[in-house]
């Protein structure tokens, strides 16, 4: 086994083993520190208490004995402070007159006048420079060396070597090189751990990084020890926690007639794996949970496997998570410790789990700047008083109330309350912190199809107007062949999580080829939709609306377009079955939507009748990029002859979200100006193969379709459509571009027809 031993017990015997002298100098240094120490204290005099009076003192001089003692300072009695200061120059100059006269009296001294003529300092003789000055001593320090006192040379004399290094200086420390990377030793580790370890070197490698080339030579070196660095953690995280790496630089031969600078190199890593380690033992340190082995049986680890820290850390995330799952939510995964014997390669792994308390849900407290209370929180949530904490169902509340889009920031967390719940558990409440977000949006969306032409709409919405969650939204279309304005008021989560409660109220124009017309409508819908978040199985809607709307028709007994008034009051229900696999951009599974409206006309006696209809898509996956998408509609309308329906709620085909090749509500029964009239039953079908690559997708397509007088279709007389289309995904869904053309062309139909819009055709 590894072991690191800190020695401590040893210092004090250092201490001790001191020689007697030594000692006895510490003894009297301590000695005369504690005299400095005492004297400190005497010499400090103590300060006299506040209530003592002291005697006057009278002074020792007084102030006229004082001023007397003072001589005078002043031009007239000294002159030489009138006299100017002299230059530096002059005062040198001066200086070394004065040197040159001490020789003469110092002759009898037994000094000659040539020694005397020459200045010395501390036994040294110290020539005098040129301008008449001598050489001063540098600082306190006596000049030993004669050469130091010697005069430098004239500079044209001065002789300059070149500096001469131990080692010679690379040429090319500065200069552009490309280089080559060789890894040496690898293969025998990733034979062993089965993953391509020179991939993942590669990927973070900085030298790979460099592509080969360098600014100097330097830049490689220091890649180079980055690099082998990086091999180590490399190995470590697969187990080989002995691994050997070394790094050197190697230069190719130099080739005949090239310099230095020329020949290739070539950065090396040399690798030895050494053993690999395995866990030998997992210890879970953690009390008793409920069911019995619930942290063993979730965390995959095994003994025997190799040590990869990978491995290793997704196994403790696993656990973290499961935990909170079970009924566990303060439950905190400490420290691994793992024992490696590098005689064996064993390594024991030990993971400490501080588990908490089991608990239950309890209640709903709310924080913060509220948008709604704790009552409507409580709608959101999936789960009561009295269930087993599921972190699951704590996501899928935060979830929601983003959804909702009322909040700046927003946390759901537990917080123990210590009530017993029973069965060894206690209650949590849950604690939402709210931050309110502005509750106001402005939108904007715009679309072109052949046919319907440019269309553009807009609306303004106060999300919380009627709290909690009720939305009032404004909208405007405008566009070629439409133009409306509309109010709507809906209350989401109305009483139960995702049912919608819409209040609507419209006024449009219309005018289109079929028909024109200016049409007012009413209307109430609860609907139990899918949502992005939660993308439901089953939804269903139904409500009511009342229209009354002025429209013109082609009348085959005059042979001229005439307007009629109709007022229509209408049911609407619809349930659907959704199994795909996205709400927005489904690439496997299927869905099935049917349509049931009766309605009839509150003109003259009711006329009842009722509008059918069913669409089914599917999708199936051929690659991971390439799906293949089909769709069928057939519809139909029972109860009611053509001539009696407002042509607005006749079956039409053609268009973007219909037949494409063709324009909007292009075909079906036409009148004798070739414009269409609409149905009582419709057949659609379409077949796309969707390849996607990066954010960016093409589709190529085939749609067919009719429109029939009868109330039943017919699936005669088909039309076909073919195309392409591009598509760009984003985090709301894909944008679509399609350009398509139909098949067997009639005479006034287009060539081309391009529709632009936002998500997918099906």
């Amino acid at each position: 086994m590894r072991w690191l031993l800190i020695g401590v017990a040893a210092i004090p015997a250092l201490v001790a083993a001191q020689p007697a002298a030594a000692q006895q100098d510490d003894a009297s240094a301590a000695a005369a520190a504690e005299t400095a120490s005492e004297q400190d204290r005497i010499a400090v005099p103590s300060p006299p208490p506040p209530e003592a009076v002291l005697p006057e003192v009278e002074p020792i001089i007084g102030d006229e004995e004082f001023e007397k003692a003072i001589p005078p300072i002043s031009a007239e009695d000294d002159p030489e402070l009138n006299r100017p200061l002299e230059s530096i120059a002059d005062f040198e100059r001066r200086q070394a007159a004065e040197a040159a006269a001490r020789p003469a009296e110092g002759e009898e001294a037994g000094e000659t006048a040539d020694d005397a003529a020459t200045p010395a300092v501390d036994g040294v003789p110290v020539p005098a420079l040129a301008d008449g000055d001598v050489v001063e001593a540098i600082g306190d320090a006596p000049i030993t060396d004669r050469e130091l006192a010697a005069p430098l040379p004239p500079l044209e004399n001065f002789d300059v070597e070149p500096v001469e290094f131990a080692e010679a200086a690379d040429e090319d420390d500065n200069r552009e090189l490309a280089y080559k990377v060789q890894v040496n030793g690898l293969d025998a580790a990733d034979d062993s751990t089965g993953v391509d370890l020179a991939d993942l070197f590669g990927d973070l490698s900085a030298l790979y990084d460099g592509d080969g080339k360098a600014d100097n030579a330097a830049m490689i070196r220091a890649r180079l020890s980055a690099d082998g660095e990086l091999m180590q953690r490399v190995l470590a995280s697969e187990g080989y926690y002995d691994a050997v790496v070394r790094t050197r630089i190697e230069r190719g031969p130099r080739e005949e007639g090239q310099d230095r600078r020329g020949r290739p190199i070539t950065a090396i890593i040399d690798v030895t794996p050494g053993q690999r380690y395995t866990l030998s033992d997992i210890v879970l340190k953690a009390e008793p949970t409920v069911p019995p082995n619930l942290i063993a049986d979730n965390l995959p680890l095994s003994v025997g496997e190799p040590i990869v820290a990978q491995r290793i850390q997704g196994a403790e995330a696993a656990i973290a998570l499961k935990l909170p799952e079970e009924g566990y939510p303060f439950a905190e995964v400490g420290q691994r410790d793992i024992l490696l014997d590098p005689t064996t390669g064993d390594g024991v792994y030990t993971l400490p789990i501080d588990i908490g308390k089991r608990s239950r849900f309890g209640g709903i407290e709310t924080a913060g700047d509220l948008a709604f209370d704790a009552e409507h929180v409580a709608v959101l949530a999936r789960f009561k008083r009295g269930d087993l904490y599921d972190s699951r169902k704590v996501d899928d509340l935060r979830q929601a109330l983003v959804a909702t889009g009322l909040f700046s920031t927003i946390a759901a967390e537990p917080r123990p309350t210590g009530e017993s719940a029973g069965d060894d558990t206690e209650y949590v409440t849950m604690l939402v912190t709210q931050q309110a977000g502005p509750p106001r949006t402005i939108a904007a969306s715009a679309g072109y199809g052949t046919g319907e032409g440019l269309r553009v709409e807009g609306s303004w919405t106060h999300r919380n107007l009627f709290p909690p969650e009720g939305a009032l939204t404004f909208r405007g279309v405008l566009g070629t062949q439409e133009q409306g304005i509309g109010a709507t008021l809906r209350r989401s989560n109305a009483g139960r999580r995702d049912r919608t409660l819409e209040l609507v109220a419209e006024a449009t124009r219309s005018n289109y080829d079929a028909f024109e017309a200016l049409t007012g409508r009413v209307g109430a819908r609860v609907s139990y939709d899918s949502t992005p978040i939660w993308q439901k199985k089953f939804t269903y809607a139904y409500g009511v609306e009342l229209i009354a709307t002025r429209e013109d028709d082609y009348d085959f007994a005059t042979g001229d377009r005439s307007f009629d008034f109709y007022t229509i009051l209408g049911l609407t229900g619809q349930v659907g079955m959704d199994r795909t696999d996205s709400l927005l951009d489904p690439t496997k599974g299927f869905r099935i939507t049917t349509l049931i409206q009766p309605e009839g006309s509150l003109a003259g006696s009711f006329s009842p009748y009722a509008r059918l209809r069913t669409d089914i898509s599917g999708y199936y996956p051929v690659t991971d990029n390439i799906v293949l998408a089909g769709r069928v509609r057939v519809g139909s309308i029972l109860g009611a002859a053509r001539e009696k329906l407002a042509p607005s709620r006749r079956f039409y085909a053609g268009g973007g979200g219909s037949v494409r090749g063709f324009g909007y509500q292009e075909l079906g029964p036409k009148d004798p100006n070739n414009d269409p009239i609409g149905g009582r039953s419709v057949n659609e079908a379409a077949v796309e193969a969707r390849y996607r690559f990066g954010n960016f997708g093409v589709v190529g397509f085939v749609d067919a379709g009719q429109v029939y007088r009868s109330s039943a279709p017919t699936f005669q007389d088909l039309r076909f459509g073919v195309g392409i289309g591009a598509r760009y995904y984003t985090n709301f869904g894909p944008m679509r571009f399609d350009v398509a053309t139909p098949i067997a062309r009639k005479p006034g139909e287009a060539r081309v027809s391009v529709y632009v819009s936002i998500g997918q055709a099906f």
